[in-house]
């Protein structure tokens, strides 16, 4: 797809009222937009305050906000990103995937083939450190480090109420999931 189209599809994307409570994206060219549910917000807060608990309120955190990734006409918005130190968004006010070291998206029953698949994908082909699903309709996160050639090399499930052991990673933390939601 060239330049030209994708600029289209960017402008068209802006154009799109995404009503309050539902999150929009774009995943390889498609438009995504699905309502957000309560256990999906839950368990958002439950890791995004492990993370202000380990970094401080000064650190670059954000849930819902769209970064460009690799491939083909990836906008997402993860649930969670997490920047390094010192980034900044680029002249239209965006931040940069080659930034971000910490992702983790919560599966809803309108997008879960997309966090296992198209994202997962573009997530190691940015070479983003540490990808975390976290899958209430499994009971399960899934921690995916170590991006090599597209592919992440190392998988890690744990079920729900078992810790997720990041300390090994850029993150240097331990993610609690005892009281994170089940459907």
């Amino acid at each position: 797809m060239s330049d030209v189209n994708a600029r289209i599809l960017d402008e068209l994307f802006d154009q799109v009222p995404v009503p309050e409570g539902y999150k929009g994206e774009i995943v390889e060219g498609a438009i995504y937009i699905a309502p957000h549910l309560d256990i999906h917000w839950q368990t958002t807060l439950a890791i995004l305050e492990t993370l202000i608990a380990r970094f401080g309120n000064g650190l670059r955190v954000f849930s819902d906000v769209r970064i460009d990734f690799p491939g083909h006409l990836n906008g997402f918005a993860p649930d969670v990103a997490k920047l390094r130190d010192g980034s900044e968004a680029d002249a239209e006010g965006r931040w940069r995937y080659q930034d971000v070291e910490f992702i983790a998206e919560v599966v809803d029953p309108h997008r879960a083939k997309n966090d296992y698949g198209p994202k997962r994908t573009a997530y190691a082909l940015a070479e983003i450190p540490v990808y975390l699903i976290a899958d209430p309709y499994q009971g399960k996160c899934h921690l995916y480090t170590q991006p090599k050639d597209g592919e992440y090399v190392i998988e890690t499930s744990v079920a729900f109420g078992a810790d997720v052991d990041m300390t090994g990673t850029v993150l240097g933390l331990t993610l609690k999931t005892d009281e994170f939601p089940r459907d």
